[in-house]
């Protein structure tokens, strides 16, 4: 079976700092932080009262959204994910198809997601409750469903090929352009959406508020609360948004004159089973430092050939241990460790979406030839410094070439995944 060359031709955002992929490169380059203090968590009770929450005005959901379906419609995640989706599609340059046209059987979606509708489901309960379930509305299904966010995609854009929702927590988004990436790659698809999304507010970030993962010492300065890599981090601060790739093959991009980002060159998905070090919520070394090499294989290059590594870095204790597994499957450290950022400074954790939008933030950094800088980390927690040398861990925008970034996404679940970037080059 002949192998096609798989490129990125498109990308949209909807994240804390920015609501669409100019002013999101901007943002990181300066070192805009998206995080805000919440009121609503603090009338609650919660210990993290900060977070990172894009800020859609009417006039930017109603470009994407007709008053007939937004009529009882309360799904962020739906919202965040249809604008970053569309917003990529319409960078690629590609057709939206009209209502009478036929499918484009060439073109799908794997667009994740981790939970959708929570805030319309709640509203669903009570008025079953209450004896109203004639009042739930027509829309209340594809709110609920987590494929709600594919299928809306499909029906805007008039994708006739595979069209689906994966699911697998913080890997969701890296998940699904490795997903992508495999159906181009074997002929199955020409072009498909890849891309995550995640909701936000106290429905679904209270349960890491309870497990006492997030971080409540900043809730005074909340820009200053992601602190990935730092001595002083105390747990992740949560976030939310949407980030939507095109992946298309070489050929067709080629022949439509597409702007190319970068090229997709292999990956891997794997799990640690929960064993060994591995939990439900901590992850398996061995599986980590196995996706990563297992990655490199698949991309067939040498450790010795990636420039950078867009970490997963949640600012929690797991990040010098994130930072010993590339070292050890790299066989890499000190001065000869690949320079290293964490988007999550910037904009939280944005949970099944946090993959999709590092992902961009990784390409436009090939693309574009910068390094964002790592913010809030001054204070370098010991034992990575013990690992790589602080200069490879910047803190200001670094402004060279770049050829490969290898990023990875670990999840709840002990679920791991890497995929590798390089420029596209004629």
């Amino acid at each position: 079976m002949s192998q096609h060359r798989v490129v990125i031709t498109g990308m949209g955002v909807v994240a804390p700092n920015a609501n669409n992929l100019s002013d999101f490169e901007q943002a990181v380059k300066s070192g805009i932080s998206g995080i805000k203090y919440q009121p609503d968590l603090a009338a609650l009770g919660f210990s993290c009262c900060i977070g990172g929450k894009p800020e859609l005005g009417d006039a930017l959901i109603g470009t994407y959204f007709d008053a007939l379906e937004l009529r009882n419609f309360n799904n962020n995640s739906i919202i965040y994910g249809v604008i970053a989706g569309m917003q990529a599609w319409q960078d690629a340059g590609l057709t939206i198809l009209n209502a009478d046209d036929e499918p484009d059987w060439d073109s799908g979606t794997i667009f994740g997601n981790g939970s959708s509708g929570v805030e319309k489901f709640r509203e669903a309960i009570y008025k079953i409750d209450e004896g109203a379930t004639k009042k739930l509305g027509s829309t209340t299904v594809v709110q609920i469903m987590v494929s709600g966010i594919s299928a809306f995609l499909a029906g805007k854009i008039g994708l006739g090929n595979q069209v689906t929702t994966n699911s697998s927590a913080c890997t969701t988004g890296t998940e699904s352009l490795l997903m992508c990436y495999e159906r181009i790659k074997t002929g199955k698809a020409k072009r498909m959406l890849a891309g995550s999304t995640s909701d936000s507010g106290p429905y679904i970030w209270a349960g890491f508020d309870a497990m006492k993962v997030c971080n409540f010492k900043h809730n005074d300065h909340a820009e200053k609360g992601s602190r990935p890599m730092s001595a002083t981090a105390s747990g992740f601060v949560p976030g939310s948004g949407a980030g939507a790739l095109v992946l298309e093959n070489l050929e067709d991009a080629l022949k439509r004159g597409a702007n190319i980002y970068a090229e997709v060159i292999g990956g891997a998905i794997n799990a640690g089973g929960q064993r060994g070090s591995g939990t439900m919520t901590a992850p398996n070394s061995i599986a980590v430092q196995r996706c990563i090499t297992d990655a490199l294989k698949d991309a067939n290059i040498h450790a010795d050939e990636i420039d950078a590594i867009n970490g997963h870095l949640t600012a929690t204790t797991k990040d010098s241990l994130e930072i010993q597994n590339w070292a050890t499957a790299l066989q890499r450290n000190g001065n000869n460790f690949p320079y290293i950022n964490a988007l999550k400074s910037h904009v939280g954790h944005c949970l099944s979406a946090s993959g999709s939008i590092e992902c961009i933030a990784a390409a436009l950094q090939i693309k574009h030839n910068f390094l964002f800088p790592n913010l809030n980390c001054e204070d370098l927690h010991p034992d990575i410094a013990d690992i790589v040398s602080a200069d490879k861990i910047p803190q200001q925008l670094i402004e060279q070439e770049l050829n490969i970034i290898a990023k990875a996404s670990f999840g709840f679940g002990d679920v791991n995944a890497c995929a590798i970037l390089k420029k596209y080059k004629d």
